[in-house]
């Protein structure tokens, strides 16, 4: 599913990059090993410091919701509270990746961003979803000659439109406000923008930040992952997360941001 939605999303004329089809697939087993070929492409990640590429990106998201809304995925990951945070949360706790020393403050700083998330999802309703990118950051988008190249569809998945687009904000409130502004004003361009999701934000980074732990501690124990990722499971590397989710406690009660 992967591979369909990204060579569908290029015979859409989407400038993504696909896996290529070979002897008319594009996947293949060799030794055991799954294997897909793409096309080398070169680029920077996008300066989204410029809103005029936000712009930009926004219409080439909204392009990719567009065809994402015309079927949906039979297999892949649904964005929920469920897997991203509770399970996240109690395959830590039992494998007992925390410290000693911080396993309590973790364990009931977790569960109330959970508590905290139910209730703030409670009031929202079930949002609308549709075929995702899922990891929409700058470093997966490959940018030449003015326009993006998305690349890494390995976590696509069903959600919410805004989980493809919140990640390209940064800075203090008033500055993520302009950049949003501009990046919904090109993704209304080919898509329809529904400004009640920007309520899920701050429930969106949490949910990232909780998975993305959990997503390393499930990988631990092949050798390639303590050479990529020394700094993680370390003490320093948990408190830090600490401070990081007790911020996004913070977060959650602030007021969204506004189509102002």
């Amino acid at each position: 599913e992967e591979h369909g939605f990204a060579r569908e999303l290029v015979e859409h004329d989407i400038p993504v990059i696909a896996p290529l089809e070979i002897r008319g697939a594009t996947l293949h087993a060799i030794n055991d090993f799954q294997v897909a070929v793409f096309p080398r492409c070169s680029g920077r990640p996008p300066e989204l410091d410029n809103l005029d590429n936000l712009l930009v990106m926004g219409r080439f998201v909204a392009r990719i919701h567009a065809v994402g809304a015309l079927r949906p995925f039979a297999h892949r990951h649904r964005l929920s509270l469920q897997r991203f945070a509770i399970d996240s949360r109690e395959y830590l706790l039992a494998e007992g990746f925390l410290p000693p020393d911080l396993r309590p403050a973790y364990e009931t700083l977790s569960r109330d961003l959970v508590i905290a998330m139910e209730a703030i999802l409670a009031d929202h309703g079930e949002p609308i979803s549709l075929r995702l990118h899922g990891d929409c950051h700058p470093g997966n988008v490959l940018w030449q000659y003015e326009t993006p190249q998305f690349v890494d569809f390995d976590d696509s998945m069903t959600g919410p439109a805004i989980q493809d687009l919140w990640m390209m904000l940064s800075g203090d409130r008033n500055q993520r406000q302009a950049q949003l502004l501009e990046l919904v004003e090109g993704y209304n361009e080919f898509h329809d923008f529904r400004p009640r999701e920007l309520a899920l934000i701050e429930i969106l980074r949490t949910l990232r930040l909780m998975h993305y732990s959990a997503w390393l501690a499930r990988r631990w124990q092949d050798p390639a992952f303590p050479l990529s990722f020394p700094w993680f499971n370390t003490e320093r590397y948990w408190a830090e997360h600490i401070l990081e989710l007790r911020e996004q406690l913070g977060a959650l009660d602030e007021p969204p941001l506004e189509l102002i």
